[in-house]
């Protein structure tokens, strides 16, 4: 912790600069060339580059306010990003050998407001993955928008697979039945950490059961715990899911395609992200 405290001003530093470019994203000139980009060591307009040593640091100094503070969005973002390399790597090869996975990665679809038209998947018929969606969003007061743009990832290609894994978090939440209850988010994180082997994934839904209550840990080691690692080693690739063109299939039989069970019933007590 001495050695954290030491170097938190590098932390700050860096957090700083991630939150500059959620301003200086959408102020990015549609000229700026690669050259100029690579002359500053960037490698995509997002991008703060850093050396092995910083990214050391931000990924300890991150999991440690993670583990604590588990609000800080930022901060698990950071941790997301400077400590996932290897399994970022595993993700887009695993995209790369599924056809549908290839077409993500050569398209490159995001998910917010001016790509998904929420009023339109609001007019969906009931009990429609597009529907059961928008309703997510309004129960939970969420938008799109709020996902943060990736930064700390030396590769174009890796950044946009983060960034994907990223904007289908509430795609998953959707699926799997989970609200953003403690119990929903360590329930989500666990699947994901199967699913993507992604550090920030695994230490959240390993930590993430020390901050429920009693009677939620109960509920969560008699039901949610084995459905969550049955679904993560069972469900399809959830990478490999081009979700925008299955908008107006119905729930249930979207959950069989991707081989995934009924959710257990969970407490709706909110845990504000």
């Amino acid at each position: 912790m001495a050695f954290l405290h030491r170097n938190s001003h590098h932390l700050r530093r860096f957090v700083a600069a991630r939150n500059a470019n959620l301003l200086k994203t959408n102020r990015v000139e549609s000229d700026t060339s690669s050259s100029d980009q690579s002359a500053y060591g960037q490698l995509y307009p997002e991008h703060i580059p850093t050396s092995t040593f910083q990214k050391i640091l931000l990924s300890v100094g991150s999991s440690v306010i993670t583990i604590s503070n588990p609000y800080r969005g930022d901060m698990l973002a950071t941790f997301g990003e400077t400590s996932g390399a290897f399994a970022l790597g595993r993700m887009k090869k695993q995209m790369e050998l599924d056809t549908v996975g290839q077409q993500i990665l050569l398209e490159k679809p995001r998910i917010n407001t001016k790509s998904v038209d929420l009023n339109y998947l609001r007019s969906l018929p009931d009990g429609t993955f597009g529907k059961e969606y928008a309703n997510w969003l309004n129960d939970n007061n969420a938008s799109p928008d709020e996902r943060l743009p990736v930064s700390f990832v030396d590769d174009p290609e890796l950044a946009y697979v983060m960034q994907r894994y990223r904007e289908i978090h509430d795609l998953m939440h959707t699926v799997l039945g989970m609200p953003t209850t403690m119990i929903g988010e360590v329930a989500v994180k666990v699947f994901e950490g199967i699913q993507t082997g992604l550090p920030m994934c695994v230490t959240g839904g390993m930590f993430g059961t020390f901050r429920l209550g009693p009677k939620h840990l109960r509920i969560y080691l008699n039901t949610h715990l084995q459905w969550a690692i049955r679904n993560g080693w069972n469900a399809k690739p959830m990478m490999n899911v081009y979700y925008e063109k299955h908008w107006e299939k119905p729930m249930s039989e979207f959950r069989r395609f991707l081989n995934i069970t009924e959710p257990p019933d969970t407490p709706r007590k909110k845990f504000r992200k």
